[in-house]
């Protein structure tokens, strides 16, 4: 990977990544992990560039492997109060306070760093150019692409488990036949031309 100059040389550096920004229903999930460099996990990239085998596989490799891991999100209703910038930061924050051992460093993909305790650096494209950020972007995909396909049973119709909540096509047409479910993100544009269900 082409990896940036970052200002810290120890081994406690928490990459953060986020899933789901984008869709009308659903969480957004991050993660924060702390890779072990005397246990690496091999073939780690963006998350969006590898099969969902691929991406499975190297879940259970980083959950095992890693100094630290964890989770964080914000949901539904929080994503509506706060848009969807402020629960992604929140979620970010989250995910980081999780971390035991705590990081001396972090770095988060993107453009920005949430207003945080932790000194840190935003990476663009970071989740290909270092490995931290690849793990974190995996497990918060991972996580996220279950969640979606157990809520596609809890609410049929809509075709989350295929596309995850994102606004395709598909999706909107069944928000236009069924209405919005509890799951659906009322703030955004698309869901909110439509009635919730009952």
């Amino acid at each position: 990977m082409d990896e940036p100059v970052i200002p810290y040389q120890g081994t406690l550096l928490a990459g953060v990544d986020e899933v789901g920004r984008g869709p009308l229903a659903g969480p957004v999930v991050t993660a924060a992990v702390i890779l072990d460099p005397n246990n690496p996990v091999e073939g780690l990239r963006d998350s969006k560039k590898l099969s969902e085998r691929k991406r499975e596989g190297l879940y259970e490799q980083i959950r095992e492997r890693a100094l630290a891991w964890c989770l964080g999100r914000c949901e539904v209703a929080e994503i509506d109060r706060l848009n969807i910038h402020g629960a992604t930061m929140l979620a970010m924050e989250r995910a980081v306070s999780g971390l035991m051992p705590a990081p001396e460093f972090v770095v988060v993909d993107g453009h920005r760093c949430p207003e945080w305790q932790w000194p840190s650096l935003a990476v663009v494209k970071g989740d290909d150019r270092m490995d931290a950020i690849a793990a974190a972007s995996i497990l918060a995909k991972v996580t996220r692409d279950r969640e979606m396909v157990a809520m596609d049973r809890d609410y049929p119709g809509y075709g989350l488990a295929g596309h995850k909540g994102y606004p395709t096509k598909a999706h909107i047409e069944a928000l236009k036949a069924q209405g919005a479910s509890p799951m659906h993100r009322r703030s955004f544009a698309p869901v909110r031309d439509y009635p919730p269900t009952s």
